[in-house]
């Protein structure tokens, strides 16, 4: 059975948790005990042991755990010429809970490529890759400049109009730093688009409105804004997100109610491949086999099978804290999905 656009029928997210000492690294960079340059060795490390940890779990994608990141979106986009970025933090609720707040990204002035983002940690994750494995590395989708903050978030002097030169110079951005990528070897990118998703939330609706935006025609919008950097990717280069538009697989969550069901995969288009999220990351509890099978035949009631793959439902570690979840759980987790793959579509 022939696998389009991604190494196996099993893949996966690409952060995972990160260990006690390299958090403990990134406190004392924080408060000046180390530099830039021991943090980044200690990184290496790190990442050195995740590479193995996925070859041993049996995964043909292979990424470096997001492990240099401490948010899987900003440490990219305030990399990018004319992005400003605040951190997030800890606001305290009524009732004695915390929440944290999203963050602020801000376009100050013309977006453009300033420096290769990806590279040199794509090509350490290379070096480190011993079994003929696929690389992957993982990017915030562009949608991430627009959504948080609307037009009040893009600057009127850099940008009077959005349309066309916000989204074409955010998409030539982009496209650079595929090219950088594409010229050291890079087949595999994964674009992360959560914003899409927000849209189905009512609040999330709201909130939108609020800025001037119709959330009924964003969709299309970024559709169009996403189109526009795939448009701007070399020949052999992979994109997965979490949406529908000329890319070439999506990973889509599907670990609990509020997902959905299945089917609006029947618009799925012949040469799309549908990586199901069936395994949650978010909790220890395991999936069985025969519960995944059954939704994978409930899916395949409205995409064929040969469209269709397993995967956890997102990242372990989407930020640097980490999903309340074991190490062992983690890696228990992503041999369930490999295993099911396996007998579902055979060794592929």
């Amino acid at each position: 059975m022939t696998i389009p656009h991604i190494p196996a029928r099993f893949d996966h997210v690409g952060s995972f948790l990160r260990p006690a000492y390299l958090l403990e690294a990134r406190e004392q960079k924080a408060k000046g005990q180390i530099n830039a340059e021991q943090l980044r060795a200690i990184e290496d490390k790190a990442i050195t042991e995740i590479v193995k940890f996925q070859e041993d779990v049996g995964l043909k994608s292979i990424t470096d755990g997001e492990f240099r990141r401490t948010y899987f979106h900003i440490d990219f986009l305030e990399q990018m010429g004319g992005v400003k970025t605040d951190i997030p933090v800890t606001i305290e609720r009524p009732d004695g809970t915390q929440e944290l707040a999203p963050p602020v990204i801000r376009v100050v002035d013309k977006v453009r490529h300033v420096k290769d983002i990806q590279l040199a940690d794509f090509n350490y994750l290379i070096s480190q890759i011993a079994n003929g494995s696929t690389p992957k590395v993982t990017i915030p989708s562009p949608t991430m400049l627009h959504f948080r903050g609307g037009r009040a978030g893009i600057s009127k002097e850099a940008y009077p109009e959005l349309d066309p030169s916000f989204y074409d110079d955010v998409a030539q951005a982009y496209g650079d730093e595929l090219r950088s990528l594409a010229a050291a070897g890079c087949t595999y990118v994964q674009m992360d688009d959560t914003n899409l998703a927000y849209l189905c939330d009512d609040k999330m609706r709201e909130a939108a409105r609020a800025r001037g935006d119709d959330p009924n025609e964003l969709p299309h919008r970024y559709a169009a804004f996403i189109n526009k950097v795939v448009a701007k990717k070399p020949a052999g280069v992979a994109e997965a997100l979490l949406s529908e538009m000329n890319i070439d697989a999506y990973f889509l969550e599907y670990d609990d109610d509020r997902s959905g069901d299945f089917r609006p995969l029947r618009y799925l288009a012949k040469d799309k491949l549908v990586v199901l999220g069936l395994v949650t990351t978010k909790f220890g509890a395991m999936e069985s086999k025969d519960n995944l099978k059954r939704r994978i035949d409930e899916a395949a009631k409205y995409a064929p099978l040969s469209q269709l793959a397993l995967s956890p439902q997102c990242g372990f570690s989407s930020t640097v804290h980490g999903n309340n979840i074991a190490v062992d759980d983690q890696r228990n987790k992503l041999r369930l999905v490999v295993e099911t793959a396996r007998e579902v579509w055979g060794d592929a």
